[in-house]
């Protein structure tokens, strides 16, 4: 096909798409309207370039996009093109490698859209792009007369690539501020702001703080709407998302996204305003992103506060309020991690002197102790003491402290969210953003290109385009929920395949590890029991399968959620955030449950032991409990995900950026622009800070959920926080490409499941407390089987604890499956003990639950309730006595909200005082006779 056929006329063209139809290469119902598509001959005589014959088109929030695309005819004006023939006019590059402006020096780089020329791909493959050429013009053309201007330059490294420079003239701006409410400053705030508790360590604090002579203090004004600040590259985003590009039967399908995905485009994003460690020389521009380098995102800051305004200003309140509330929640770390840090020392102090512990490593006590096998056949008796060092580790964990260090944290967690819904409060105030509502939200593009049927709106009682019928979207969320159900059963069958690789294994480790001497782990040999390497390698296994499963489902759920197509972005964002916790949730946490809730708790006893799918017998905890086996695999999972995750985050980026540039910079010695500089960075993806957020929270559920069996969960956080704002910053700044602001009122969908964690961390810290660790068999023991009428001693004590919790087995009783093969050298009694409450052999209801056991449960059920009400009653008081919004910011908005009245009164009276007044004498009509 020759050039001159590149752009047909209407006639050829349908001609053509019906030749690409048959080749299948476009639909047979696509069409380019006359109006939208310029013919070869108009371009030849120059009249393709367009600026609107009148004033910009404007979206109103009412009414359906459809509708108003349908009724919306595109007119071109004459103007001169290059040649050959573009939508947006060639420029050569200036050689100004800072520049933020077109080549007139005036007009500021709002956007910038980069493409692969087709014209400079081989003649051979030419023909199969023309499909893409032509949407791209019809895109532009659309931009134009939408009121935006356009400029496009060739890359000085890659003669293949086009950017196209994007800016929206004044008026533009303005229309579209007055569509999305943006505000503007109108008067000072003059309420006298209330003086810190902590101004007097100002001269300490100081120090943290940003420096006030590159990062200088906002002034507080009150607002009303419309406001022209930092509104270039929202407002331009917004016009690139509603742009046409082609027209299909009576769908119009337009939006930089599906040209994004599509291949039409390579990228679209703002211009960053310099180098992040030069600055810039453009005349008037304070080069924001050095500063937040330097203050904010280089290591030797790590120490200072966060320039939150600053973030804000730059980067939008969307990525403000996560660094806000990564920062608060950081801040909060530290109060409980000095407390679990103070649990951690006073277990690791006490170790020596626990009762119990002594009596597992006493020589004459536990020494003494015959325990039965923990497997069949093969496994042999071994003696309670080859678990002492197991055992003074376990009371570091589980102790007193822990029980007081549960309760905390479940007011801790209390006290998080409330004062976090204070500060949010006063960030929606200061950043005004307290009135972005949800309704005032714009459609989502791939949502309204598929309104096809029709619908009366239950609101407005007008008509308006959906893209589904109550059936469809009754299938789509079905199908969706059926798929988000059918991962989670997979994520459980993973976990019973990491149980029965437990069960096997421990049956291997078993038989080797007590049968050798382990001389060449000599330092090591006190540590290396069956329960222990059992439990390390399944968990560095369920962490790989965590990380597997995590990659599959994430595109899993992404499918899930486009086919659901909801309304708005936060609609989206919300359905995929809900699909990927509930993933996130099982995944992650259902290995620790199983360790803390079924584990050990239902193995029977030697001679009736309890089988997992009728082979693998069921595996016992350590004489000590499960708790410990928490403990790693917490550490296992939580330092494994630390590394991980800095490893996407950092080394990812940087290797990537590193390796584009190689590839694709011809010479050092070229200037490159500064479009093309931020091409060379990384894109931030479709879903944003969606991962960023997903990992802390997943974070928060391992510090809240199970703290009770980890008091170091909060301290391991805090360090990993540190590290994470300051990762999180650097990659932004430095390895990424300019983010689109968005805005955003609060965290979105994780404030509700934040609380629901709250919620069930009371719950599950009461349990791990009852069933997991032995602090209620202690208690029990100690108040009621230590002394008459169950116990042989005179006064409450602890002493004769370990010997209490063993039951006595008959070894004659044993089955012939379970009957252990070989007897160590040592052995010469008759009975074995393990652990459970039991009546011994010879007694009328031989190996049947003994008082003990009941009394053990009674205890469990009690704490668990008592704690619950006592805990979630303290956590609705300090709900009800600390406000959600402060009063100061209650007051401010009653402010504003008055001075905007009295404003508008004032601006109507003199509207109407103009109208009322007679003109002057001297403009009056002249009399005629």
């Amino acid at each position: 096909m020759s050039d001159d056929n590149d752009i047909l006329e209407m006639d050829e063209t349908v001609d053509f798409m019906e030749e690409e139809a048959e080749l299948g290469m476009i639909d047979e119902d696509m069409v380019y309207p006359q109006e939208f598509l310029p013919t070869y001959e108009t371009i030849k005589e120059g009249s393709m370039m367009a600026k609107p014959e009148q004033a910009p088109v404007v979206f109103p929030l009412s009414g359906n996009m459809y509708e108003r695309m349908e009724e919306e005819l595109y007119e071109f004006q004459s103007v001169e093109v290059s040649n050959p023939p573009h939508f947006s006019p060639q420029a050569e590059f200036n050689n100004k490698p800072d520049s933020l402006f077109f080549n007139d020096g005036v007009r500021r780089v709002d956007f910038v859209l980069v493409y692969e020329d087709e014209d400079k791909k081989d003649f051979e493959k030419r023909h199969t792009f023309q499909r893409k050429k032509r949407r791209r013009e019809y895109f532009e053309a659309s931009l134009m007369k939408m009121g935006m201007e356009l400029e496009a330059t060739r890359s000085v490294i890659d003669e293949k690539l086009m950017f196209v420079k994007v800016h929206m003239p004044w008026d533009v701006l303005c229309t579209y501020a007055e569509v999305l409410h943006i505000k503007m400053p109108i008067e000072p705030n003059d309420l006298a702001s209330r003086l810190s508790p902590w101004r007097f360590l100002s001269c300490i604090t100081k120090h943290f703080y940003p420096s006030e002579d590159k990062i200088g203090t906002e002034a507080d004004y009150f607002t009303a709407p419309f406001e022209k600040d930092r509104i270039e590259s929202f407002h331009a985003y917004y016009i690139l998302s509603r742009a046409p590009y082609e027209v299909r039967g009576k769908i119009k399908k337009f939006g930089i996204t599906k040209l994004l995905d599509s291949g039409i485009y390579k990228a679209a994003y703002p211009l960053h305003d310099c180098r992040f460690n030069v600055r810039s020389e453009e005349q008037g521009y304070p080069s924001e992103r050095l500063l937040l380098y330097e203050e904010w995102a280089h290591p030797k800051s790590f120490y200072k506060m966060q320039p939150l305004d600053l973030i804000r200003k730059y980067y939008g309140e969307k990525i403000g309020i996560y660094f806000a509330w990564l920062g608060f929640y950081t801040v909060m770390l530290a109060l409980a991690a000095v407390v679990g840090l103070g649990c951690f020392i006073y277990g690791y102090k006490t170790q020596a002197t626990s009762t119990w512990s002594k009596e597992v490593c006493d020589p004459e006590i536990g020494g003494a102790i015959v325990m039965c096998p923990q497997c069949d056949r093969e496994c042999t008796y071994w003696r309670l003491n080859s678990t002492c060092e197991a055992s003074k580790k376990l009371c570091i964990f589980d102790n007193f402290g822990t029980l007081v260090f549960a309760v905390f944290m479940s007011v801790w967690v209390t006290l998080f969210l409330e004062f976090w819904k204070r500060y949010q409060a006063e960030l929606e105030y200061e950043w005004d953003t307290v009135e972005f509502l949800e309704q005032e939200e714009q459609l989502r593009p791939e949502y309204e290109a598929k309104c096809v049927h029709e619908r009366i709106n239950p609101i407005t009682r007008t008509k308006e385009m959906v893209p589904y019928t109550a059936c469809g979207r009754c299938i789509r969320l079905s199908l969706g929920i059926g798929t988000v159900l059918f991962w989670i059963l997979l994520i459980l069958a993973s976990v019973v395949a990491i149980i029965v690789y437990r069960l096997a294994v421990f049956f291997a480790f078993s038989a080797k590890l007590r049968a050798q001497d382990l001389k060449e782990l000599e330092p090591l040999k006190e540590y290396v029991t069956p329960q222990m390497a059992t439990s390390v390698t399944a968990s560095i296994i369920s962490f790989v399968v965590i990380m597997i499963l995590n990659i599959l489902y994430e595109r899993v759920a992404i499918l899930i959620t486009d086919f659901e197509l909801p309304r708005t972005k936060t609609e989206y964002e919300n359905s995929l955030t809900l699909k990927m916790f509930l993933f996130q949730f099982v995944n992650y946490y259902s290995s620790c449950f199983y360790i803390a809730f079924a584990k050990g708790k239902a193995v029977g006893y030697p001679k009736e032991p309890v089988y997992l799918l009728g082979k693998f017998r069921n595996e016992e905890c350590d004489p000590g409990g499960c708790l410990i086996e928490l403990t790693t695999q917490l550490t296992v999972i939580m330092g494994g995900k630390a590394i991980w995750n800095n490893i996407q985050e950092v080394l990812l980026p940087w290797v990537k950026n590193i390796i584009f540039r190689y590839c694709t910079r011809a010479g050092s010695e070229k200037v490159i622009p500064r479009w093309e500089q931020d091409y060379q960075l990384q894109p931030i993806g479709k879903l944003g800070l969606f991962y960023e957020y997903l990992e802390m929270v997943i974070q928060f559920g391992f510090v809240t959920l199970f703290v009770a069996s980890f008091p170091l969960a909060p301290v391991l956080a805090l360090v990993n926080n540190l590290f994470e704002i300051r990762v999180d910053a650097w990659k932004i700044t430095t390895q990424h490409r300019r983010m689109v602001p968005e805005k955003a009122q609060d965290i979105g969908a994780w404030q509700p499941i934040l609380q629901g964690v709250a919620i069930l961390a009371v719950a599950t810290n009461a349990m791990i407390i009852a069933f997991t660790s032995d602090m209620i068999p202690r208690l029990v023991y100690y108040w009621s089987f230590s002394v008459d009428p169950y116990g042989d001693h005179s006064q409450h004590t602890m002493s004769g604890y370990i010997n209490s919790t063993l039951s006595i087995f008959n070894i004659d009783d044993f089955s012939n499956n379970s009957r252990p093969l070989n007897m160590p050298y040592w052995f010469n009694s008759t009975t074995c003990r393990y652990r459970d409450f039991r009546n011994p052999p010879g007694h009328p209801r031989e190996y049947q639950y003994s008082i003990q056991y009941w009394h053990v449960i009674a205890a469990k059920l009690a704490f668990i309730i008592v704690v619950e009400h006592i805990v979630y009653l303290t956590k609705f008081v300090l709900s009800y006595v600390i406000p959600d919004v402060p009063e100061a910011v209650k007051e401010q908005i009653k402010r504003e909200k008055y001075l905007t009245q009295v404003i508008i009164h004032e601006a109507n009276l003199k509207l109407v005082t103009k109208q009322l007044k007679p003109p002057p004498a001297d403009e009056e009509s002249p009399e005629y006779p």
